[in-house]
């Protein structure tokens, strides 16, 4: 029985170190292009290590200005957005996790039925342009004021905690804003580091709502313009303003400056994730795993 054991082991082992790998080196090699020149490339696509590194991939993305203003709206995206998601995140769960709240069946079915079928994007466009709100941040910011799928999850995990608590606050006199914000968001670290990091990722990649409602080039958000100019970096050609002939464009290396865009992307998210992976994992678990 041991020697089965220890065989299963090993097996088990050797499945999630291949799995890894299939993971990591696609990683690696993304990081490897993105240092790589045009030559080195053509040469050896498949590589994990550049023999001579380069930063011109980065420079040629960093020097264009509108990078600029892509981190610059992302951030401001970031500061407004993520406080009113996470606290329209957090009362609605709450309230949908209180067991002698009236009608929470109903509202919680509506919530359910959002996640499988929505009025579409014309409808959320005519009600940006009714607001005024087209080509402003504040379309950005309303367009995905709350996710349902994680005020599922936050709601699952409100109810695990224990309904004594919350009878001992209302014998003691305390409210439900009091109960909420004194006793059950300092209990909640996990799933509020969980939906913190998870709004944080879903505002710093938005680009679809700010490509329907965003039209002025100094309010588009970094995704956008990463894209835009990963779009640019794919026409190789360029058109001779004296002779009108095709001039093939080898001073930029596309492909490299796509996977320097996937680095510049990933960064920011990656140096946060450090320090809510402790609350990220057991957050999801208990707020997946409670019915």
């Amino acid at each position: 029985m041991k020697r089965k054991t220890d065989m299963f082991d090993m097996l088990l082992i050797g499945v999630i170190s291949l799995w890894a790998l299939l993971i990591v080196l696609p990683f690696l090699n993304v990081v490897a292009v993105s240092f790589t020149s045009s030559r080195e490339y053509l040469a050896k696509p498949l590589l994990l290590f550049p023999s001579k590194p380069t930063l011109k991939n980065y420079v040629d993305i960093l020097e264009d200005a509108r990078i600029g203003i892509g981190y610059r709206t992302t951030l401001r995206l970031l500061i407004f957005a993520l406080p009113l998601n996470l606290f329209l995140t957090v009362t609605f769960a709450y309230g949908l996790s209180r067991k002698g709240y009236p009608g929470r069946g109903l509202i919680f079915f509506f919530v359910l039925f959002t996640m499988l079928f929505n009025g579409g994007i014309l409808p959320m466009y005519m009600l940006m342009m009714n607001l005024g709100l087209t080509n402003t941040l504040g379309a950005l910011v309303f367009a995905s004021g709350v996710n349902t799928f994680y005020v599922i999850i936050t709601r699952n995990f409100f109810s695990t905690l224990p309904d004594s608590l919350i009878e001992s606050a209302k014998i003691d006199g305390a409210g439900e804003w009091r109960i909420l914000w004194r006793i059950i968001l300092p209990l909640s670290l996990p799933i509020l580091a969980t939906m913190t990091l998870f709004y944080t990722v879903d505002r710093w990649n938005e680009w679809w709502f700010a490509k329907i409602f965003i039209k002025s080039a100094s309010l588009q958000p970094l995704q956008l313009v990463l894209r835009s100019m990963v779009l640019e970096s794919n026409l190789m050609e360029k058109i001779s303003p004296d002779t009108g002939a095709v001039i093939i464009d080898r001073e930029r290396f596309s492909e490299g400056m796509k996977m320097s865009a996937v680095i510049i992307t990933m960064f920011p998210v990656m140096c946060i994730f450090p320090f809510l992976q402790r609350y990220f994992v057991k957050g999801v678990l208990i707020g997946a795993i409670k019915s």
